[in-house]
């Protein structure tokens, strides 16, 4: 290397200066993502803001485990948050520890704690550092002691002072906005993770803007509140020390899952879940005494189980995902813990409920008969799908995918199923390359409402998607976090989308249930002056943009998206792009659903549209 070269290279200084040891808060707020997952803005229900509310519930979920305080009150209202429970109160000395001193609690050495909620010693100070207003209030024994902080520091703090409030804690916190970009609490994710409390722990009332939530049949509630289809027979419900279980079967293809671990509701499963799976299928099994396949007796299975594990390990902050073997340091393995339970109880109620062991052998025989049935054409199709993406005709992939990428790429990783070359040709040159795929249709796909699961490999088009998402066995080997539905804003895109849903919904519905896929939303309308340019998704935007540029903008209006250039729409599928989930609930039983709006057409259909076209032109 010559000396010039060397002469232009800058000094790496690398001094005592260098070396910074940043306060516990500090650390929390540069580096959030390790205390608490992803930031996100409250569009998704694993956001940031949701992991705060969180961490503070937690605490009051273990004062009931542990026998005190019966109700917890929350309420949101424009940002803060406010939880007050019934509990013996956080001890008064220790109110600005708990919350302001990393590495202290009460879990490290309790018994009273040994299969705990909260995380030891670091929850309450993570909602600490990133809000901007925190305060903390206990009411013990005819006492008081509160403190006030602003991202974690000291504002105000009260001497002990008598109180006539009852025993128990009081917390109130705005997350920090400028962390937490445009943040809002969604009531539906708000209420799903009340609910599952209220799953966990039969008895407990928890009060939320109003709305009240009670459970008295535990995981069987849980079951019986989000299936979207009949079960084929009575909830089986077996609780003992340490275990929760609930089984049952639907007429829907996959498996659903519900896991808990202390409380946590583990939505990326783990060993706890595995064991399960796996004991669920060799039990049935030998009951029977045939040679089933698991995948046979698993169709159709939707399940929820809950154990209590002393010193959990979760693999990671957010504890998504159990990875402990043990029940404890001197308990049984997870498998033998789950296994030994459903052998002795599964198995006795089977030889005990008749009625209910000839209704799941008749549903085990019939998945094997769909299976075999298809058997002929799966290898071929197989062959098809794999010459298919060697070639790269349909799916442009992406480099990464989610179920081997780590940390933040995980939940980034996505694909777009759009129609026609020029929507997709304009996706595929804006896309990232590294986290987004495209798939591309051709035409219009098939109405599979009613057909077998046959249909996915003999269809060219289902059996190609199938294929690039990789989910043939199941949602473990799911390639991309979102499956994003990219359509035009007409009549034959909102068609199109319409037949993409029912193939999901008819063979792959956990896709929908675990809320993976979602719909692209794109502007219809371009405004623009000299100066600036507006994209606007709705007529009420449209006419605000119009408002704001002044006199004579251009206004463009999209029909398709192979009208929207590259260059457009880098802004429309980059960090500000705009998903709609597709959700389920209860009273979305799919079948009845289906049959209604994709089945052949009927007078009650004719009839919903006249009323609804009449409703839309009176408004």
């Amino acid at each position: 290397m010559s000396e010039e070269i060397l002469d232009n290279i800058p000094e790496a200084n690398y001094s005592d200066d260098d070396i910074k040891t940043l306060d516990w808060q500090e650390h929390i707020r540069r580096r959030p993502g390790m205390y608490i997952g992803k930031l996100g803005d409250g569009t998704s229900s694993d956001d940031g803001i949701y992991v705060l509310l969180k961490e503070v519930l937690d605490n009051s979920i273990d004062e009931y485990m542990m026998g005190f305080g019966k109700s917890i009150e929350v309420t949101i209202e424009e940002g803060k948050v406010t939880v007050r429970d019934h509990g013996r109160g956080v001890p008064l000395g220790k109110v600005k520890d708990v919350s302001s001193k990393m590495n202290t609690g009460a879990k490290y050495d309790s018994k009273a704690f040994k299969k705990s909620v909260g995380l030891n010693g670091v929850g309450i100070k993570a909602v600490n550092a990133l809000s901007t207003y925190f305060y903390m209030q206990s009411f013990r024994d005819g006492e008081t002691v509160s403190v006030e902080y602003s991202k974690a520091i000291v504002v105000a703090e009260s001497k002990k002072e008598s109180t006539t409030e009852a025993n128990g804690t009081f917390i109130e916190f705005i997350p920090d906005a400028s962390i937490f970009t445009n943040y809002y609490f969604k009531d539906e994710y708000v209420e799903a993770l009340l609910r599952n409390y209220t799953y966990l722990n039969t008895g407990l009332t928890i009060n939320y803007n109003g709305k009240k939530f009670i459970s008295k049949n535990g995981l069987a509630d849980l079951l019986n509140e989000n299936m979207t289809s009949e079960p084929l027979y009575p909830v089986i419900h077996f609780t003992d020390t340490d275990i929760e279980v609930v089984i049952t079967h639907t007429n829907e293809y996959g498996e659903d899952y519900y896991s808990f671990v202390n409380g946590q509701h583990t939505t990326q499963g783990g060993t706890h879940q595995s064991a399960f799976r796996e004991a669920v299928s060799r039990v049935i099994k030998e009951y029977y005494n045939k040679n089933f396949d698991y995948a046979d007796i698993r169709n159709g299975l939707v399940a929820a189980i809950s154990i209590k594990v002393e010193e959990p390990v979760f693999e990671s902050q957010t504890k998504t995902k159990l990875g402990s073997r043990d029940m404890g340091p001197n308990g049984p393995t997870v498998q033998k813990f789950i296994g030994d339970f459903l052998k002795k109880e599964l198995d006795n109620y089977l030889h005990k409920n008749s009625e209910t062991s000839d209704i799941l052998l008749k549903k085990i025989q019939d998945s094997e008969k769909e299976r075999k049935a298809i058997a002929g054409v799966t290898k071929l199709a197989r062959e098809r799908a794999k010459k298919a993406n060697l070639h790269n005709k349909k799916l442009r992939d992406c480099r990464l995918h989610y179920n081997d990428s780590k940390g933040d790429s995980r939940d980034e990783t996505s694909i777009f199923i759009t129609e026609g070359d020029s929507a997709s040709g304009s996706i595929t040159k804006s896309r990232n390359p590294n986290l987004q795929a495209v798939f591309s249709l051709r035409g219009k796909p098939l109405n599979s409402f009613g057909l077998t699961k046959k249909i996915v490999y003999e269809n060219e088009e289902f059996n190609l998607l199938q294929a690039a998402l990789n989910i043939e066995d199941g949602l473990e080997g799911l390639r991309y976090n979102k499956i994003i539905i990219a359509t035009d804003a007409d009549t034959d895109g909102m068609h199109i989308r319409l037949l993409i849903l029912t193939f999901f919904l008819q063979f792959f519905p956990d896709l929908i249930k675990k809320r993976h896929v979602y719909i692209l939303q794109t502007p219809l309308f371009r405004v623009r002056n000299k100066k600036e340019t507006i994209y606007c998704y709705t007529e009420e935007e449209r006419i605000n943009a119009i408002k704001k540029l002044g006199t004579n903008p251009e206004i463009t209006r999209f029909k398709g998206l192979g009208e929207i250039s590259p260059d457009e729409f880098v802004h429309f599928i980059g960090k500000d792009i705009r998903l709609d989930p597709v959700t389920m609930k209860k009273e979305d039983l799919v079948k009845e659903m289906l049959n209604f709006y994709m089945g052949k057409n009927t007078p009650e259909r004719q009839e919903f549209i006249i009323e609804n076209l009449v409703v839309e032109i009176d408004e």
